[in-house]
């Protein structure tokens, strides 16, 4: 005899003991994932033991995409979704700026490839890259870029193949911007279940954003962009990092989902 379904309330009171700030709309989903066939307590029992809601789910939304995750990959942040509009308005410009038919986007520091994938959603015909130097980030991205892309393995633009000097048109560029002494103010399910390469942005915060910048001239063609997100309070860094020789560099922000993307054009 198979136990009585518990209510929401129930698995609600669990979650709140846990620290679950959101504890209600969390039991509702995990109650959803149990009516799909899931075992409940194994669900309940990660997410009381801290482990984030999406890896508990082994799937992520972001900008209307459902992504797969695995345990120990990086959590799409709502905020990302910027960084994807401003990378679609990029590739809509692409045509007009020369003749180029089939853009190449790519996803730097991909996680799970949830931005490169969310792009190629919306602009099915481009030529697709994702790279992050985390083993177990890159073998999400495959699950989830599989015939829609290529994953590369390794650190920054040294994991891109060299036949993409000079063709990339979008450089999609989600590094970690915390700064290391702040690493101990993330929650817990972020410093216990996402690894410090998708966190860690150095002592300031920028250090991966000025490498990035320091590197990308020889990757992006003329009259192509780099975007990377960052937070308003360290948007003058990552700026900075670019030569305004070589980059025409501005601001996009959202103020709904409280995010700051850098856009430098390659001149």
């Amino acid at each position: 005899m198979h136990s009585p379904r518990p209510d929401a309330d129930a698995v609600a009171a669990r979650l709140r003991a846990a620290g679950c700030v959101f504890a209600e709309d969390e039991a509702r989903l995990l109650l959803a994932e149990h009516d799909a066939g899931r075992p409940l307590e194994d669900l309940v029992a990660r997410r009381v033991a801290g482990e984030p809601l999406e890896q508990v789910f082994g799937w992520a939304e972001l900008d209307g995409v459902r992504v797969r995750l695995r345990p120990g990959v990086f959590v799409p942040r709502r905020r990302s979704v910027a960084l994807v509009h401003a990378a679609l308005e990029a590739v809509g410009t692409v045509g007009t700026v020369d003749s180029v038919a089939r853009p190449v986007v790519v996803d730097l520091c991909c996680g799970s490839g949830a931005l490169g994938l969310a792009v190629a959603r919306a602009v099915p015909d481009l030529e697709l890259h994702a790279a992050d130097v985390d083993a177990t980030a890159c073998a999400c991205a495959r699950d989830n870029l599989d015939g829609v892309g290529v994953v590369h393995e390794g650190d920054l633009l040294d994991a891109l193949p060299a036949d993409l000097v000079g063709r990339v048109d979008v450089l999609l560029v989600n590094a970690p911007y915390v700064p290391t002494a702040e690493l101990v103010t993330l929650p817990r399910e972020a410093r216990d279940h996402e690894p410090a390469t998708a966190l860690d942005g150095g002592v300031d915060g920028v250090v991966l954003h000025r490498r990035v910048a320091a590197a990308a001239g020889p990757w992006v063609r003329s009259g192509g962009t780099v975007l990377v997100e960052t937070s308003a309070h360290q948007a003058p860094l990552t700026v900075a990092g670019f030569d305004p020789a070589a980059w025409d560099v501005d601001l996009v922000t959202d103020d709904d989902v409280d995010a700051t993307v850098v856009r430098a054009t390659r001149r």
